[in-house]
């Protein structure tokens, strides 16, 4: 069988066991069902879910492929994304569980009313809409070049296609389904991950201890920078920003703090992000080792490494002489990890769109609210395809890298009006919140280029946390006075 017959079998495969597992979550699903899934998921159900969470797609080949410029650095982040995990374990999940809440950004109701309520969602949906796009925009991408090219087929058509399958498998099931399929996608993508390491290992002739001595005496498996506090890889500026990163873009994320809210329990929650904890920095690290790997493939085999690092790891499985079962893997794991990706992401939009947005919920039946939610399930869905088309036009950095300098500008006011209700008795009530949290992103940007052109220093990912604080002072400026 031909190449593209094999890409055409992996994805047909993936899809038909997607469908499949989203027919079976879709079973007697509710609003409640939708939004939550009842509260009735046990922790070692969500447990797999929250570890796929933190992967997609874009982790799947952009991951290895940083390795190409920035080594093995990124494991500075997710020492900071492991102190912020426990910081969601124990801080801002029982806050959420204590308040009982569907979305997470109803506890800026309660703390500082509904216009700050309205303000951090439509935040959340900018972002959310920004990120999911880049994330469904990536496959879109890939898949042109590896499947849509060859047979002729445009761009905005994959678009539409990998939208339509996103929008279908989550329309009914919600949050449920989500769980169901981020299962899968674990399954898959961490089965993909090490049958391309085994792959790549025979072909170079390497035993498992040859295997780690490449690993252990690469340069570029040198994780931890110390040497200049200005660069952007600086190891204590990313261990900052891996924990702010963490609890904005997962702590502060209604897509991601979905699945927490969906356990039977708190004790439950706090168990699935424990060991989420824990696994999150094995299954990064095996996905940098994939990078160098792919890296001395590359090398030995003397192939044309590519202009941008998100096409290595695309290069070597499909066009690089491996076994023909690499290809399939990572045709099936690059589609899980975008698909589930993608559903999530409109999943959460519609809750936090509902919820956040509208007061309806409240008011309407069951049936009613059904049929509200499905329209704004498909107007989101319509509204993430036409940035997958625009993004599709203008992307040509590393997508990892930007997404995080997106969350950096779209997360920072979520960040610093949480921070600032939980720090503060300061009040809010009636007060035009949007103003500073618009203001702040704007200023952080200019801060961000002042530090370059005249202090020769570099803010990376620390721009989230430069964001939050300048939140925090000119929502402090417009604070009502506190009675005693």
């Amino acid at each position: 069988m031909s190449s593209l017959g094999w890409i055409v079998l992996a994805l047909v495969a993936y899809l038909l066991l997607l469908f499949v597992v989203a027919r079976m979550a879709k079973g007697g699903a509710d609003n409640r069902t939708f939004f939550t899934a009842g509260r009735q998921a046990a922790w070692y159900q969500v447990w797999p879910a929250m570890i796929s969470a933190a992967m997609s797609g874009i982790t799947f080949v952009s991951v290895p492929g940083s390795v190409l410029q920035d080594g093995f650095s990124y494991m500075q982040l997710v020492v900071g994304f492991t102190i912020g995990q426990l910081l969601l374990c124990f801080w801002l999940t029982p806050r959420f569980y204590r308040l009982h809440l569907t979305s997470i950004y109803e506890y800026f109701d309660v703390r500082f009313g509904v216009r700050a309520h309205r303000a951090t969602g439509w935040f959340f949906l900018l972002s959310k809409l920004a990120a999911g796009a880049l994330k469904l925009c990536i496959v879109c991408l890939v898949l042109q070049q590896l499947l849509f090219e060859a047979l002729g087929v445009p761009f905005w058509v994959n678009g539409l296609l990998t939208m339509v399958v996103v929008w279908g498998y989550t329309l009914r099931g919600g949050v449920r389904s989500v769980i169901q399929a981020d299962w899968l996608k674990t399954t898959v993508m961490l089965g993909a991950l090490v049958a391309t390491l085994v792959a790549i290992a025979e072909a170079m002739g390497w035993s498992w201890a040859d295997a780690w001595c490449e690993v252990v005496n690469a340069p570029q498996s040198r994780m931890w920078t110390f040497d200049n506090p200005s660069a952007g890889n600086y190891f204590w500026k990313m261990v900052v920003a891996g924990v702010v990163l963490l609890v904005a873009m997962t702590g502060l994320d209604q897509d991601l703090m979905q699945r927490n809210l969906a356990c039977r329990s708190l004790a439950d929650a706090q168990k699935n992000i424990l060991l989420t904890a824990l696994s999150q920095p094995v299954v990064i690290y095996l996905f940098l080792v994939l990078g160098l790997f792919l890296a001395r493939y590359v090398e030995t085999m003397s192939l044309a490494v590519p202009a941008q690092s998100d096409r290595l790891f695309p290069l070597v499985a499909m066009e690089g002489g491996l076994p023909w079962w690499v290809s399939v893997l990572f045709v099936m794991g690059f589609a899980a990890g975008s698909f589930s990706a993608g559903g999530s992401a409109l999943t959460a939009l519609t809750t936090s769109a509902i919820v956040d947005l509208t007061d309806e919920v409240k008011r309407l039946d069951e049936q009613k609210v059904r049929s509200l939610r499905m329209k704004i399930h498909t107007l989101l869905a319509v509204l993430m395809l036409l940035l997958v088309w625009l993004f599709g036009l203008l992307s040509e950095e590393n997508v990892l890298t930007l997404i995080y300098r997106v969350a950096g500008y779209t997360y920072g006011p979520i960040l610093g009006l949480f921070l600032l209700g939980e720090w503060s008795r300061v009040r809010l009530e009636g007060r035009p919140v949007w103003l500073p949290m618009v203001a702040a992103p704007l200023l952080s940007g200019a801060v961000q280029w002042g530090a370059e052109a005249y202090f020769h220093y570099t803010i990376g990912f620390e721009l989230l946390l430069v964001n939050a604080l300048l939140t925090m002072v000119g929502l402090w400026l417009m604070r009502r006075p506190t009675t005693a």
